[in-house]
């Protein structure tokens, strides 16, 4: 088999309709199968995916395991030679998983790439970026005065070894997981992808941006009804990935970033009654 689509459902029912829906539609030439993790969904979602697409490969669980635990589930249960993680609030285009798979074909030293993601109107997503050294994290943080996040992550025209792309549409080979393992469990949301990248080009592989291929994202759909609190969950996950990957020196300076940016939120948050600045950036300082 060519290619096992991975999707991680929770709480979406009519964005999963619609994705699988357009991967049986807008899919052609490609040997594949489709196995949906649904995530201890309420809204119907696994009564769904039964009764209307009875060919994909379900998964039930009973609790929501979170992002890594949930496609690792799915990858395991995997057959094709290549592995797609396809969020379910996306819509493929024009034959997008065939051109993916004939780009791996044709290029068997590239262990990952990721498509071109598009909003709704047609417009590109930034979904390929850097790995967050202390100078893109400065950026992120304070991007306000750096000319915005373009700077560390953006979209390309044409194609672009890159050092991660986003988890909303990432293809990989499965040799890599042989050097690689799966993502990274002690992470339940938000640099995921990247960190899982971080392993995949240390272990001497490379990443594509592949605009050829298009598949519209519906920008956080999927992540609304499954995750809370994504600042503090973005200074969790990079908190672990410099404890995990980088230098003692490297990972003190990162909390001094994190606790000064924490700092001026704070200040903001007292000087014009933002509550949620100083609830939520409080917990962010003592987290660091």
């Amino acid at each position: 088999m060519d290619l096992s689509v991975v999707i991680l459902s929770f709480n979406t029912k009519e964005l999963l309709g619609n994705c699988l829906t357009s991967i049986d539609k807008n899919t052609s030439g490609v040997d594949f199968e489709v196995i949906v993790v649904d995530n201890a969904s309420a809204d119907g979602s696994s009564a769904m995916v039964k009764k209307q697409f009875p060919k994909v490969k379900l998964i039930e669980n009973k609790d929501n395991l979170g992002f890594t635990k949930g496609n690792n589930q799915g990858i395991k249960k995997a057959s094709g030679r290549y592995i797609l993680l396809l969020n379910s609030d996306t819509l493929l285009k024009d034959n997008s998983l065939e051109k993916m798979v004939e780009f791996m074909n044709d290029h068997p030293k590239v262990g990952a790439i990721g498509p071109k993601l598009l909003n709704a109107d047609g417009t590109p997503q930034a979904s390929a970026g850097r790995f967050p050294d202390l100078s893109v994290v400065l950026i992120m943080l304070f991007k306000e005065h750096f000319g915005g996040s373009q700077l560390v992550r953006t979209s390309y025209n044409n194609l672009k070894e890159v050092d991660w792309v986003m988890g909303a549409a990432l293809l990989l080979r499965r040799e890599v997981l042989s050097k690689t393992g799966l993502l990274d469990e002690k992470i339940f949301m938000y640099y995921d992808e990247v960190e899982w990248c971080y392993r995949l080009k240390k272990a001497g592989f490379k990443i594509y941006f592949y605009p050829e291929a298009k598949i519209i994202h519906l920008w956080q759909g999927s992540s609304q009804t499954g995750r809370k609190g994504p600042i503090l969950a973005n200074y969790q996950s990079l908190v672990y990935f410099y404890r995990k990957h980088k230098s003692p020196l490297e990972f003190f300076l990162l909390r001094i970033l994190l606790k000064l940016k924490a700092i001026i939120a704070l200040m903001m948050g007292y000087l014009t009654g933002n509550t949620y600045l100083k609830e939520t950036y409080g917990q962010a300082f003592k987290l660091v």
